[in-house]
């Protein structure tokens, strides 16, 4: 079973920094192959697609709502992409998962908000920025 497992969610207090793996487990499931996204989802809220990187890792993109302050990057090593939050907010407060797009090109990315198009999603870390 092809699965994508999230980790690294908490609580934190404004300012702070959260490092968040999205894993890839399962009979021939490479993350090289594919283009990931993060998105994120608070209550009340919609989901908003928060950053992705590219099959080759050369590109990424980032929401205005965290450039600067997020980074995405691939451990292919260890089969993850990593999402560096750094000076967290009260308003980054939601449920983060990745999921992969295997219909871009290897050396682009966008952050096609279609949920269709994204055939593995994980169940999701909790963030939580509060004093």
């Amino acid at each position: 079973q092809l699965q994508l497992v999230e980790s690294g969610g908490g609580l934190v207090q404004p300012g702070g920094s959260l490092r968040l793996s999205c894993a890839a487990s399962g009979f021939a499931f490479t993350l090289d192959y594919y283009t990931v996204v993060w998105f994120r989802q608070a209550p009340g809220k919609e989901r908003e697609g928060v950053s992705c990187i590219s099959q080759s890792g050369s590109a990424t993109t980032y929401a205005d709502s965290v450039k600067g302050r997020f980074t995405i990057s691939r451990d292919n090593a260890k089969n993850t992409v990593i999402l560096e939050m750094n000076n967290l907010k009260p308003e980054d407060t939601a449920i983060y998962y990745c999921a992969v797009d295997g219909g871009q090109s290897p050396t682009t990315c966008t952050i096609i908000p279609h949920q269709w198009r994204y055939t593995i999603r994980g169940q999701g870390t909790q963030v939580s920025v509060s004093s």
